[in-house]
């Protein structure tokens, strides 16, 4: 987290739904031992998979959408590289990541 967004984040009474919602799928990840991938298909919502970013993009777990707001929220509230989170008093670490898969840019939340 940047020094700003941490604060903010920091001065919160609750965890940001999207730190929950990000929490979830990486519990997902963690179970499978795999990462999150976010991409972008279209303006209102972005894709959610679960699987190797590195492998083939057929074999990737669909988990859905989240809407681009939550999406933009939870990649405000971290940072590319190691990160640390808390959601709902579970404490999270992973890496941060972009890279490209089916020729479509992706962030790619990698549990640690």
């Amino acid at each position: 987290m940047t020094s700003s967004n941490a604060a903010v984040y920091q001065s919160q009474a609750c965890t940001p739904d999207s730190l929950r919602t990000l929490a979830g799928y990486l519990e997902r990840a963690l179970d499978e031992g795999e990462s999150v991938i976010l991409m972008r298909i279209g303006m209102q919502v972005r894709s959610v998979y679960v699987g190797d970013p590195s492998g083939a993009f057929e074999d990737l777990k669909d988990y859905g959408v989240v809407a681009a707001f939550e999406a933009d929220e939870m990649l405000t509230l971290t940072r590319l590289g190691l990160n640390r989170i808390t959601a709902d008093e579970q404490q999270y670490r992973f890496v941060r990541s972009v890279r490209y898969i089916a020729d479509r840019q992706a962030v790619v939340f990698t549990p640690t």
